[in-house]
């Protein structure tokens, strides 16, 4: 991980008894999208554990039909785990928070296309939640794809 200004200048802070200035201290608005966003998907990466553990959140997920998960949604549960951790190391490496050279502007080819095919996923994933049966589904889950979409947008804007 690089070093972040921000960050050293909080180590600089803590050594000398200095608090830094408001620009060494800021956060960009990719970064903070980015925080953000990874938070959610981590959230959501937990909510998908436990319904792949047999837990009753089904209403939740997966449209709704099931209290509990039947085993071919857990494996479904299982394997989006494994999608929301690829795309949160995504909104990070686009950020700029974990690959070094790899902020705004520098990103490689695939980091960027990726950040818009999740961008573009999480806004599908608006309207299927906007479209679900379940009542649940509707209220919690569509505010939540909206934010993703938001911050994976500020994040492949930057």
């Amino acid at each position: 991980m690089r070093a972040r200004p921000e960050a050293a200048a909080f180590v600089e802070a803590r050594e000398t008894g200095r608090m830094p200035n408001k620009k060494e201290a800021a956060m960009t608005i990719h970064e903070l999208a980015a925080m953000v966003g990874t938070g959610l998907l981590g959230a959501l990466a937990v909510f998908q554990i436990l319904l792949a553990a047999g837990l009753p959140l089904g209403r939740a997920a997966w449209g709704g039909k099931h209290r509990v998960l039947p085993r071919n949604l857990r494996i479904g549960s299982l394997a989006a785990v494994g999608i929301l951790g690829i795309a949160a190391w995504m909104l990070l490496a686009r950020a700029g928070l974990v690959v070094p050279g790899c902020g705004p502007g520098g990103a490689p080819l695939v980091v960027r296309i990726v950040t818009w095919a999740f961008a573009a996923y999480f806004g599908l994933n608006i309207a299927m939640n906007l479209s679900s049966k379940s009542r649940i589904e509707r209220l919690v889950m569509t505010p939540v794809a909206a934010v993703l979409t938001a911050c994976f947008v500020i994040v492949a804007l930057a």
